[in-house]
């Protein structure tokens, strides 16, 4: 009988323990609410959090809820937006306005505004991320392809994605064609001049570098960047095969937005 009493007090004193280190976590854990949280990407975000005992899913908003009102009433400190990009300049501004950290995965925001998010959030010491891409693959293959455009200057970029995303040419394509050229200021610059049989056969051209967009049912998200020199090529190839991988990138996002003063553009500048 001593012996199970004193297994019972031990068991009690562990579960109180536990108990305690539950509720400290909770005490400790960021304030997340996701704006967008129907959507696709919206859902697996919810489902993260929940799972992320550094952060506490306090708040879930969509397109018919008041934004800035449910970041009042939930006392969010981060806020992860997957809307559409229609709407991701003014959902960032409501964010900002109201002085939460901005975790923006939504695309479509243009490099104006994005600078004028910067300077804003600079002003008032306030850290956010807007990120093309939360996956880390992505994100090493825009690193990478840095290196590679210094000595293959020709390149061209094809992305892929499903047939519901509105927006292209994709932010991932965007932020790579921008990588490239900061990395090689001569990407493509002696290329042959082009007779376009069919207006925009040859893609789109930003930042010197044609972009091509895919948009079919069965794709999530897919991106090529295509090297080419005299006689080879060289293809770095990244696929989105499901959602989740974007989640250990989001999760990082909401740990980090809370001690930045400033907002970042790219995963890669929290990253190590």
């Amino acid at each position: 009988n001593m012996t199970l009493i004193h297994e019972t007090m031990l068991h009690h004193m562990e579960s109180v323990s536990a108990n305690k280190i539950t509720r400290e976590n909770k005490m400790t854990a960021i304030r997340v609410l996701v704006n967008g949280a129907a959507g696709r990407m919206g859902q697996t975000t919810v489902k993260a959090i929940t799972n992320d005992p550094d952060l506490i899913l306090i708040g879930q908003t969509g397109s018919t809820d008041n934004l800035a009102a449910a970041i009042k009433e939930n006392q969010a400190q981060v806020v992860v937006d997957f809307t559409n990009a229609e709407v991701a300049a003014e959902n960032t501004q409501v964010i900002i306005d109201a002085g939460a950290h901005p975790v923006i995965g939504t695309s479509g925001l243009l490099p104006e505004q994005i600078k004028h998010f910067q300077e804003q959030c600079k002003k008032l010491k306030l850290g956010g991320i807007i990120a093309p891409n939360f996956s880390l693959g992505a994100v090493l293959m825009m690193k990478h392809a840095q290196e590679i455009v210094k000595y293959f200057p020709h390149v061209e970029i094809i992305e892929m994605h499903h047939d519901k995303k509105v927006d292209s040419p994709s932010g991932t394509a965007m932020r790579t064609a921008e990588m490239l050229l900061e990395a090689n200021p001569d990407v493509n610059q002696s290329s042959f001049s082009q007779k376009e049989m069919v207006p925009g056969a040859r893609g789109a051209n930003y930042q010197h570098i044609p972009i091509h967009a895919v948009r079919l049912p069965g794709f999530i998200a897919h991106q090529q960047i295509i090297f080419g020199d005299i006689g080879e090529t060289l293809t770095l190839r990244h696929d989105s095969t499901d959602r989740q991988c974007f989640m250990p990138g989001v999760a990082l996002a909401c740990e980090k937005v809370v001690q930045l003063e400033h907002l970042v553009y790219g995963l890669e500048k929290i990253l190590g």
